[in-house]
């Protein structure tokens, strides 16, 4: 019996968990709305702000907030806290999207908008969903993962294509080579997958990738993998 009564709670709570994900995901559709045209910007959560890549991040979301572009993160420190302060200096729509971790994950103090997760699922869909570009920095596991699940559905045709911008030539290099010489090599991916994937090391090439995509669907830079 005492078995049965633990199955019976554990199916509730998976119940209420689906209505949970649900309001998270009509919160972020109701907060979120409007804020196109918008750019996510990927990263690591532990870069300084004492960095030249913080400092470049900065750069790049100011630069293109004064565009227009709204900038969406994931509402932490390090990268996120670099382009939402560069969104808010250029007085456009700075949107951290923040998650609920084991050890806290503190939101930034540079957002117009912030929302706080508690579930991964849902919380990227919302970095995706506004998105007319995606700039990926340096960053470590979490990066990752975003940048694959971007590419993914990309690739499955679940999402409209968009420029995904790998900043900093250096830092990609190994993934890149283990893409060129292993996956590709092997067939598991083909090189259109990765068309509209691009690497850069100047703010200058960001601004000029994102802005030329928006306006005219044209796709410039350097791609990330020789054919």
């Amino acid at each position: 019996m005492r078995y049965e009564y633990e199955i019976n709670e554990l199916a509730k709570e998976e119940s209420w968990r689906m209505f949970r994900i649900i309001g998270e995901l009509v919160e972020g559709f109701d907060k979120l709305s409007g804020i196109e045209p918008a750019v996510t910007i990927y990263g690591s959560a532990r870069l300084q702000p004492d960095t030249e890549l913080y400092v470049q991040t900065e750069e790049i979301a100011r630069r293109l907030g004064e565009m227009g572009f709204s900038i969406v993160t994931g509402g932490g420190p390090g990268i996120m806290e670099a382009a939402n302060k560069g969104a808010l200096e250029a007085r456009t729509t700075s949107v951290g999207l923040n998650i609920e971790l084991p050890e806290e994950q503190v939101s930034n103090a540079y957002t117009t908008k912030s929302l706080t997760f508690s579930h991964f699922f849902a919380r990227k869909i919302m970095l995706v969903k506004y998105a007319t570009a995606f700039i990926i920095m340096p960053g470590g596991a979490g990066t990752l993962d975003e940048l694959t699940e971007v590419l993914t559905l990309m690739q499955t045709h679940k999402i409209k294509p968009f420029p995904v911008i790998l900043f900093n030539s250096r830092y990609w290099k190994g993934f890149l080579d283990w893409l060129q010489s292993s996956v590709l090599a092997r067939g598991f991916i083909s090189a259109e997958d990765l068309d509209l994937l691009r690497v850069c090391d100047e703010p200058d090439t960001v601004i000029e990738i994102v802005q030329r995509w928006h306006t005219k669907q044209e796709v410039v830079g350097k791609k990330a993998l020789v054919r």
